[in-house]
């Protein structure tokens, strides 16, 4: 019998006999040390009824809790604290999780590691580690006694020390002496706590980015405009990702052509700036269809942007050529250090494409083929992307100074900017306007008050615009003036959004998805928020929403808010 069957018949009372027990003298052989350090960013795997998520969280951690039993989760939501984030995953690939992008400064698998069969523990073990920060910590605890009948319905598996030992002297993994403690209530049962710690990422991707963007030589901008458009896709839309493996992400050829012509179209068709060393030296994607782009709202070049047929030709065919471009330049050209292979690799595929109205959605952007990014590096990418782009734009700039000494503009970074690159809130206040005058009363999200006069309902950017550059339709919510003013720039608190969760739903269904903007709404959400498929339900995307708070929180330690604090 399938163990998450036995768990969802028995949730009731393998709940009851979970929280019976007190976290603290579980985890009484390892958690002494988290009064000495700051809360961080932690999970639960196999969290079960949230017992120790919970305890986690009251210590003031962030916890993402890991639970494949549908009916332990829908036991634990209700009673959760509003700092654990719920996911629906398991050992041993961890699949959702792990396109999250998450590391974590501390992971916990209490009596979940006798579940995994012996010939699927060495990759589960390679995946956790892969999941903590330098210097975080793995706790796994080791159940040691049961009856034939909880082996046969539970599916539990021998389980030992040494192996464990072996595992982390392969990855370059500190293994802390194991410690046994007995049971708390079962007399034939006894655990043994086994403490990991990562001395650094053992990846090499931030020294590799580094040498590519400092170091590496350049006969065109082209290696740094890569870079750059791959920290952007990475960072502001994880939803894109088709595949993910051990060793590779795969990304839709079309949105690094469409990142590499929005990023290119300001440099080339406005500032008119050389792109490399030499005057007369073309550009190998500025085609006729990129002159063409000057026809084109920067604002239509998105995913969700629609495109009349016309211009839907140029922007397919200008594709096509970056897409050509990247492929035969700087992938060819970033390599390994010491080594000849690319750092990426890449499939392009041919498609026919009738003129006609269409959506850029990412399975338009599919159809010009497969970008593959090594997962190491993607996760580097993502999680460090706020410090990566500012350097490949200091090093970009300077190149500018060099290859366009007469133009003042050239070192300034201003030249950069993304062109829709502002603050814009005019289509929801305008949905917010339409709203009132039907007669519907919109309250403030976070202070849930009724505003009589529509001049102090404003709308907020839920995560701030100037930490990260999201207009999308769910992240703009309507807010009384004095208490957007109060939440500034700060990200709100996961006991802020729990108490707006309601009106936050509410607010969607109302403004868009019975509207005629719901298809960009629900687009817009499955690109920029993880874990999220086509036409995601509300309370799906809410659920992203706080995995994507989560990991703000955690790359850039970004101070929060809560109405009222």
């Amino acid at each position: 019998m399938n163990s998450t069957n036995v768990y969802d018949k028995q949730a009731t009372s393998l709940s009851d006999q979970y929280n019976a027990v007190d976290s603290t003298l579980v985890h009484s052989q390892w958690a002494f040390g988290l009064e000495d350090r700051n809360p961080g960013f932690a999970c639960d795997i196999g969290a079960g009824s949230g017992r120790d998520a919970n305890w986690l969280a009251e210590k003031g951690w962030d916890v993402i809790a890991v639970e494949p039993s549908r009916g332990m989760r829908e036991l634990a939501i209700p009673k959760s604290h509003a700092n654990v984030t719920w996911l629906d995953d398991s050992l041993p690939e961890l699949s959702r999780l792990r396109t999250l992008g998450h590391r974590f400064d501390l992971v916990l698998l209490s009596a979940v590691w006798m579940h995994l069969p012996p010939g699927q523990r060495d990759r589960a073990f390679r995946i956790l580690t892969e999941l903590l920060k330098p210097g975080g910590t793995l706790v796994i605890t080791l159940r040691h006694g049961s009856d034939e009948q909880e082996n046969r319905e539970r599916g539990f598996h021998p389980v030992s020390a040494a192996e464990l030992a072996v595992f982390a002297q392969r990855r370059a993994v500190v293994m802390k002496d194991p410690v046994r403690q007995p049971d708390q209530t079962r007399a034939h049962v006894e655990w043994e706590t086994v403490v990991f710690t990562i001395p650094d990422d053992g990846t090499g991707s931030l020294p590799l980015l580094r040498h590519i963007i400092v170091n590496d030589n350049k006969s065109a901008s082209y290696k740094l405009g890569l870079l750059r458009v791959l920290t952007r896709i990475a960072e502001s839309a994880p939803g894109v990702v088709m595949r993910r493996s051990d060793d590779w992400v795969e990304i839709p050829l079309g949105i690094v052509g469409l990142y590499w012509l929005k990023q290119y179209k300001p440099l080339v068709l406005d500032y008119q700036l050389r792109e490399r060393p030499k005057s007369g030296q073309g550009l190998g994607f500025a085609k006729d269809a990129f002159w063409k782009l000057a026809q084109i709202s920067p604002y239509d070049l998105r995913v969700g942007g629609h495109l009349a047929a016309d211009h839907a030709a140029i922007v397919t065919q200008a594709i096509r050529d970056a897409c050509a471009n990247i492929t035969t330049m700087p992938t060819r050209y970033i390599t390994w250090p010491g080594r000849a292979d690319p750092v990426f690799e890449f499939e392009r595929r041919g498609f026919r494409f009738q003129p006609q109205p269409l959506v850029i959605s990412a399975e338009y952007l599919a159809r010009f083929g497969v970008f593959r990014v090594p997962a190491a590096i993607w996760q580097t990418l993502g999680q460090y992307a706020c410090w990566l782009e500012p350097a490949i734009l200091r090093e970009w700039a300077a190149l500018h100074s060099q290859w366009n000494v007469s133009d003042p503009r050239a070192g300034d970074q201003q030249v950069f900017a993304w062109e829709e690159g502002r603050r814009d809130t005019s289509l929801a206040a305008g949905r917010l306007l339409d709203l009132r005058q039907q007669g519907v009363d919109v309250p403030c999200v976070w202070s849930d008050t009724r505003v009589r006069d529509v001049n102090r309902l404003h709308i907020d950017h839920c995560f701030p615009w100037s930490r990260w550059f999201n207009n999308d339709l769910w992240n703009l919510l309507p807010a009384r003036s004095d208490v957007n003013l109060a939440k500034g720039d700060k990200l709100p608190s996961a006991l802020a959004l729990s108490s707006a969760h309601g009106r936050i739903l509410d607010w969607w269904d109302r403004a868009w998805l019975g509207s005629p903007y719901r298809e960009r709404f629900l687009l817009e959400a499955a690109v920029s928020l993880p874990t999220l498929v086509e036409e995601p339900a509300p309370a799906d995307i809410y659920q992203a929403m706080l995995h994507q708070r989560a990991r703000l929180k955690a790359d850039q330690q970004l101070a929060e808010w809560t109405f009222g604090r």
